[in-house]
């Protein structure tokens, strides 16, 4: 049986980046929920207010539920090609925020590595929402 491919890429091989994707968003949201001061000092802000972590902490929450969400699209019975698709605009939508927050001063420099994980990351679950329909 010939392998599928889109683009000249395998669509497994798509699939397999969509896992750990979702999987790396998990665990980093998992540790901004449970330590966020020590992620705010990574990206660059030395000091944390109380507010700031708990703000942070947050959007860890909705990393574990998003990352979650991708894997049990992923791995459930039936297709969940909207999860894909919304996963898709919520890396895009953090893929924004954070490269605005380098720009303002907010995080530093490192930060855009984050942010450029969540551009790949949003291009190929649109790469794997494109292999479902096909």
């Amino acid at each position: 049986m010939d392998e599928q491919k889109l683009f000249g890429i395998s669509t497994r091989y798509i699939e397999l980046l969509v896992v750990l994707i979702a999987f790396v968003t998990l665990l980093s949201g998992l540790v901004q929920l449970i330590h966020p001061s020590f992620v705010l000092r990574f990206v660059g802000k030395a000091e944390t207010s109380p507010e700031s972590a708990h703000f942070f902490a947050i959007v860890g929450m909705f990393m574990v539920l998003f990352g979650g969400m991708v894997l049990h699209a992923v791995y459930g019975s039936i297709s969940n090609k909207q999860i894909i698709l919304w996963s898709s605009l919520q890396k895009f939508g953090a893929f924004a925020a954070v490269t605005v927050g380098v720009f303002k001063g907010l995080f530093s420099i490192l930060a855009l590595g984050v942010a450029i994980f969540d551009l790949f990351s949003g291009i190929v679950f649109l790469l794997y929402l494109k292999s479902l329909r096909e």
